[in-house]
Parts: C-alpha cells; structure tokens; sequence
C-alpha cells in the first residue's frame, strides 16, 4: 500500500492534466473525467488542469491542492504517449508552480502508454462504430 492510513491519503493531491482546448466541450470532459476518478480511487483532493488554453491550470490547480492540506501533489498527464507536452513542457509548469508552495512536494507521472485496459477501450469503440454503421 501506497500510505498507511486513510489519513496519509488526504494529504496527496492528484492533478490530471490534459492539454486545454478552445472547444468548451473538450475541457468539461476532464472535469467529468477527475470526479470519475476522484469516486473512484478515493482520493481526497483530485484537480484538472489544462496545460494550455484554458482554465484551471497546472498552477491554479497547485493552489487548489495546497488550499486543501495537500502536501504532495502527483500530477498526472492525461495524454496517451510521450512527448513534448508530458516529458517536458509539463514537468517544467509543475516545476514553476510548485515554486509558489515550497512546502509542497511533486512528482510527475508518465502518460497512460500501452495497457491491457486501454486495448478493451479501442475495441469498444471499434465495436460501437460498427453497431451504428451498415456493417451490422
């Protein structure tokens, strides 16, 4: 086990970060996809935060997670592969943010990768398109 008591679990902090859109759309699903994940794990303090584009940001969301007794943060890059964006550009903005909050620890996850579970969701998927095509 991760932490040893229920009470060690309430002071880390997940921050799933995606990339931020210009598509309103695309950014509340992130929103929907933390409080999946928050039900889910039964972690505490559970935050989005969009890289770019959009609002909360990997600072803000530092800030929120700090507000609420955090005092380590995982952030969690929400992409499928590595790249730029969660080998560099999102270590170097929780790097920046966690200047803000000395007190505060931070690790940064790799991307979701290659996983058994993320192979069943591309079969749904392919399944489900061809239910509603003409190939049924």
């Amino acid at each position: 086990m991760l932490f040893e008591s229920p009470t060690d679990r309430d002071k880390v902090a997940v921050i799933l970060v995606d990339h931020g859109s210009t598509v309103d759309q695309s950014n509340r699903l992130l929103v929907e996809i933390v409080e999946a994940y928050r039900r889910h794990s039964g972690w505490k303090i559970v935050e989005p935060a969009h890289m770019e584009l959009a609002e909360p940001s990997i600072a803000a969301a530092f800030g929120s997670c700090a507000q609420q007794g955090a005092e380590l943060v995982i952030v969690m890059p929400y992409f499928l592969g590595p790249g730029r964006h969660s080998s560099r550009d999102i270590p170097r903005l929780a790097a920046e943010a966690g200047q803000a909050f000395p007190r505060l620890e931070y690790l940064v996850t790799a991307p979701l990768g290659l996983d058994e579970f993320l192979l069943r969701v591309v079969d749904e998927r392919i399944a489900e398109a061809i239910a509603s095509s003409r190939y049924r």
